[in-house]
């Protein structure tokens, strides 16, 4: 003969058996890992990934470069707009020159061309670490530039 229990008394048994609050409380820890580590994590992960995304069209435009220099390094205007208009439009290259010595090269500087020196700007735009990855003064701005230089063959 099979018997039934109190519906009372199940409840009251369920009450203390505790198996369900674990469950509960899951919700607030996984919250909480994903807000405190997570989000974070990937503000890295984007930042790092940008960052190396911009290094990486410097290093390409400066290996374009290398294997075409300019006809005249004196006078690389129109040679320089050529080049940059082949680069990654994404990272635009900014202040392109080709350096004779320790200055640009010009008309009057006498030293060969020993370098290309140019650069880029990234961009960040993190939805937590903001505070941490832009350090500079406008916390609206969130912009780095990247400094590159290429040897002249």
């Amino acid at each position: 003969m099979h018997s039934r229990q109190n519906p009372v008394r199940c409840k009251r048994s369920l009450i203390r058996d505790k198996r369900g609050a674990v469950a509960f409380e899951m919700l607030f820890v996984f919250s909480f890992l994903i807000l405190t580590l997570l989000v974070p994590l990937a503000d890295l992960a984007v930042a790092g990934y940008q960052y190396a995304s911009a290094w990486d069209a410097l290093r390409a435009f400066g290996q374009s470069i290398q294997y075409s220099p300019p006809p005249d390094v004196t006078s690389t205007s129109s040679w320089a707009s050529a080049a940059i208009a082949k680069a990654d439009s994404r990272y635009p290259i900014q202040g392109f020159q080709v350096i004779c010595g320790t200055a640009a090269c010009a008309g009057g500087n006498t030293v060969s061309p020993m370098y290309y020196s140019y650069s880029t700007t990234v961009t960040l735009n993190p939805m937590v670490l903001k505070s941490v990855l832009c350090t500079s003064g406008n916390s609206n701005s969130c912009a780095f530039t990247l400094p590159y230089t290429e040897r002249f063959q």
